[in-house]
């Protein structure tokens, strides 16, 4: 059986960071890695419910919400899948995520979603963890102004 393209990228190389992982037609999949993989550092489950809730609804009213297919969880929990249409440029999906993670740490108010109509689970949630997680991670990307693919990844 074929090996799917994520298990095709030698996760020794990769460190915390944004990847584009795939293209598929119309469709790029960026993969947002909070942690370096295999490193032992893992997003809790808390943690990572509380980005996934943050982050996709700040995307979902961004000004590419048009174009943003999908935001979760990487179910290694070192990440997030950003999936948007490739009409909008690395540059662009590099501000927005920066952005995106701004808001989730200035946001003051309740976590979006954060009721039993909203949420399959929704008591956990915590805005403190997720605003740490992602204090941390902007830090890691903060002066990028430009996405590698995993294929030069693996060229390395």
């Amino acid at each position: 059986m074929k090996k799917i393209k994520s298990f095709q990228v030698d996760h020794r190389k990769l460190e915390k960071g944004i990847y584009v992982s795939r293209i598929d037609t119309d469709i790029i999949t960026y993969d947002l890695r909070f942690c370096k993989p295999n490193s032992g550092i893992v997003l809790d489950n808390v943690t990572m419910h509380t980005i996934e809730h943050m982050i996709a609804t700040f995307a979902r009213n961004s000004s590419i919400k048009n174009e943003v297919l999908y935001f979760g969880p990487m179910g290694c929990q070192t990440g997030f899948y950003f999936l948007v249409r490739d009409v909008i440029t690395k540059e662009k999906v590099l501000d927005i995520v920066k952005d995106v993670l701004k808001k989730t740490i200035e946001h003051n108010g309740e976590v979006f979603g954060a009721s039993e109509i909203e949420c399959g689970n929704y008591k956990t949630l915590d805005l403190e963890r997720a605003k740490k997680a992602c204090r941390e991670y902007l830090d890691v990307i903060k002066d990028e102004t430009d996405i590698i693919t995993y294929d030069e990844v693996n060229m390395k």
